[in-house]
């Protein structure tokens, strides 16, 4: 089931780091993994989990070149392994 504007909206506020950020490294891991989680029974049956991790990894293996410090966070924050 897609998430309802009202729901992205609360991931983004709760991600974003200015006003306004919707692009960031964080948000969209935080969009991401919200929309892996509130589809993961709906994969058990059909395929595509394994494209939109595969998007999410790629987005966290950028932010932790980028800045290892707000990669720790955000894993920490949202809760995911490694």
């Amino acid at each position: 089931m897609a998430m309802d504007a009202e729901q992205k909206k609360v991931v983004i506020d709760a991600h974003a780091k200015h006003e306004g950020d919707t692009g960031s490294p964080e948000v969209q891991v935080a969009l991401l993994t919200a929309r892996i989680e509130g589809l993961t029974g709906h994969f058990k049956v059909h395929k595509g989990l394994l494209k939109l991790v595969g998007q999410r990894r790629k987005l966290l293996n950028y932010l932790k070149k980028k800045d290892i410090q707000r990669y720790r966070a955000l894993i920490a924050k949202l809760g995911l392994r490694k």
